[in-house]
């Protein structure tokens, strides 16, 4: 058992999406950190740039907002690298508004981004995850769901909930086809992470904080590490499975949060 390498990423090449902020930069420091070659993806061109200069990745700017999106993107990585290790979905959307005035461009774009791009940029992805996969080790595919999608919250961002359950149904999908090719799929389910979209945490971390069992909302470092062990040796054996990482509030609180 070679623990010094247990959770390393050397030699593994990554693709995070949304990889400019929040949830997506953690993880893809965290993987740069671990010595990936990490490619991040973002619609906005120059804040991919000034990331990835940042961070020690490499910019991909690209909108995957639709499928003529996640197929340029898996083209333009095709032109850099002959085998991806690692595609982590984490590029998403929200759209908050009351029941009866809740519009269909706020249903589609979350719908689009959090459900479609995810299948449909790993599908485009297929095969560079499977060009260097093997049992011994496996292509990894990371799904970023959220705690909306395991008990309702009290905001009214129905397609939002509704798109984070489908992912993690989807994962599972995902994950029983995939395997036969040595790609194993997961997901992270984060709770309270600050960021520009829980602009709740970010805000008001203390005051959620007395909500979570544990005490505080989330840290860099505990986002990283999730995705770190799902990506690395360490998690080849976790198929199908999307991890809670939310400090207790989903299985650990008596429902009073």
């Amino acid at each position: 058992m070679d623990m010094a390498t247990l959770f390393r990423l050397d030699g593994r090449t990554a693709l995070v999406t949304g990889g400019t902020r929040g949830i997506g930069r953690m993880i893809a420091k965290g993987f740069v950190a671990q010595g990936a070659r990490v490619f991040i993806a973002s619609r906005d061109a120059d804040a991919c740039r000034a990331t990835a200069k940042a961070i020690g990745a490499t910019a991909l700017p690209q909108d995957v907002g639709d499928v003529a999106g996640c197929r340029a993107l898996a083209e333009r990585l095709g032109d850099q690298v002959d085998a991806l290790d690692i595609l982590v979905n984490n590029a998403g959307a929200a759209w908050g508004a009351a029941f009866d005035e809740f519009p269909e461009a706020g249903w589609d774009k979350v719908m689009d981004l959090n459900v479609k791009s995810p299948f449909f940029l790993t599908q485009a992805l297929h095969p560079l995850l499977k060009a260097g996969a093997t049992p011994q080790r496996p292509a990894k595919v990371i799904n970023i769901a959220s705690i909306d999608g395991q008990r309702i919250n009290p905001w009214e961002t129905y397609s939002y909930q509704a798109s984070k359950a489908a992912l993690i149904h989807l994962t599972r999908r995902l994950a029983a086809r995939l395997a036969r090719d040595s790609i194993h799929v997961s997901g992270i389910a984060p709770g309270a992470f600050a960021s520009d979209m829980n602009k709740a945490a970010r805000d008001h971390g203390e005051s959620l904080a007395k909500a979570i069992p544990a005490g505080r909302i989330g840290r860099d470092e505990d986002m990283a590490g999730a995705a770190i062990y799902l990506a690395s040796r360490a998690g080849d054996y976790v198929v199908g499975e999307t991890i809670t990482v939310d400090g207790g509030l989903v299985h650990a609180s008596t429902g009073t949060a």
